[in-house]
């Protein structure tokens, strides 16, 4: 979700009030998610770099986040979406960690759609992590070496659970995925979008899912020659 300071800059107005934009986007693609029977939102809002981002920044974004988790959990829970976090979470405050458990505890049993919030997050971090989980099992003598494969890593890693990401769409301009999610992404179909965040709205993502829509996902492999629409072979 790039582009919170940029818009702030544009409009000329202080960064946090681009964050507090940002968290407005939050809403209506989570809106438009549930629209267009988007079973799973994971939203990149704060990765294991940006703790090297100036402190002032670093606090208003925390800041933003408990607010939220204050302010929107319990309309989250009653629209029936269920809240998850991946990433570390021992550097933030025990009064964010514990928001962020309550909000866990109370959407649990949900049915309807997942919305999870990357937080001091990394793809490397995720890979990492996992392989130290096996390593502990092998070295326990409860897993071979040999019996390490990736579907077993899939189910190790954050969200192993859930199926794997469709698409992944990056807002702001840059053709980078940065550190997110590395492992998932293996066939994720990636858009990408000039549009800033904060102006990153129900129309923007219909045409993010329209071109999705229009992808060949073939997983590395292709249709066997001769085979036309339908399936049939071409005699």
């Amino acid at each position: 979700m790039d582009g919170n300071n940029r818009w702030a800059a544009r409009e000329g107005v202080p960064g946090p009030t681009g964050h507090r934009a940002g968290v407005e986007a939050v809403r209506e693609i989570l809106r438009a998610c549930q629209h267009h029977g988007v079973e799973v939102l994971t939203l990149f809002a704060f990765s294991s770099e940006n703790w090297g981002r100036p402190m002032p920044e670093v606090r208003a974004l925390l800041a933003l986040l408990s607010v939220y988790l204050r302010n929107e959990v319990r309309e989250l829970h009653k629209d029936g979406i269920r809240m998850r976090f991946i990433g570390k979470r021992d550097r933030f405050s025990a009064r964010l960690q514990k928001l962020m458990r309550q909000a866990e505890h109370l959407t649990q049993h949900n049915k309807g759609a997942t919305m999870v919030i990357a937080v001091d997050y990394g793809g490397r971090w995720d890979i990492a992590q996992a392989a130290r989980q096996l390593a502990r099992q092998v070295q326990r003598g409860q897993l071979q070496p040999e019996q390490i494969t990736p579907e077993l890593i899939d189910s190790t890693v954050a969200l192993g659970d859930l199926p794997q990401p469709d698409l992944c769409i990056r807002t702001g301009g840059d053709a980078r995925i940065s550190n997110f999610m590395l492992w998932h992404f293996a066939y994720t179909e990636l858009y990408f979008s000039n549009t800033l965040w904060p102006d990153f709205g129900e129309l923007e993502f219909a045409r993010a899912l329209a071109d999705y829509s229009r992808r060949e996902r073939r997983y590395g492999l292709r249709e066997p020659d001769g085979l036309v629409a339908g399936g049939e072979l071409d005699a």
